[in-house]
């Protein structure tokens, strides 16, 4: 059973939160979250679908990079002109590398995708330098026009 926590932001926004197994078929979980805080917040499909899609991307590189049973993910409204996603793992040393596979290979064109779709993305290591227990690799992007 997954239970979304949800929490009052200076903004006036809530932000979202769940842990999900690490495996493919809660994939779409994840999206549903991104879409529903998105129409809670009033935001427009375009931005719902933009961010859904970056979610997607990085729970994707979660399930293949990534170690341990679940992740969490995060979904967040930092400021009206912008919408937050994250997903948290424990492999603090499987970092995102953006690259341009060969055009024959199958995979490897998640992180090009994030960088087309937000306005800025990354990672930060979490727990002590000297010994970090997970990452959480995040992207923000720029609200279009409310609905």
């Amino acid at each position: 059973m997954t239970m979304t926590v949800i929490r009052p932001r200076a903004t006036g926004h809530p932000g979202y939160s769940e842990t999900h197994p690490r495996a493919e078929q809660t994939a779409p979980l994840t999206r549903g979250l991104v879409r529903t805080a998105c129409a809670t917040w009033g935001l427009t499909d375009d931005t719902a679908e933009a961010a859904a899609l970056v979610m997607a991307e990085l729970f994707s590189n979660a399930i293949r990079h990534a170690c341990g049973p679940s992740v969490r993910v995060v979904v967040d409204r930092p400021g009206d002109d912008r919408v937050y996603v994250a997903v948290i793992d424990r492999s603090p040393h499987q970092l995102p590398e953006l690259r341009t596979p060969d055009p024959d290979e199958q995979s490897g064109r998640g992180l090009l995708l994030i960088e087309a779709l937000s306005d800025r993305w990354g990672y930060d290591r979490l727990g002590p330098v000297s010994r970090p227990w997970g990452k959480r690799c995040w992207a923000e992007l720029r609200v279009k026009d409310s609905a």
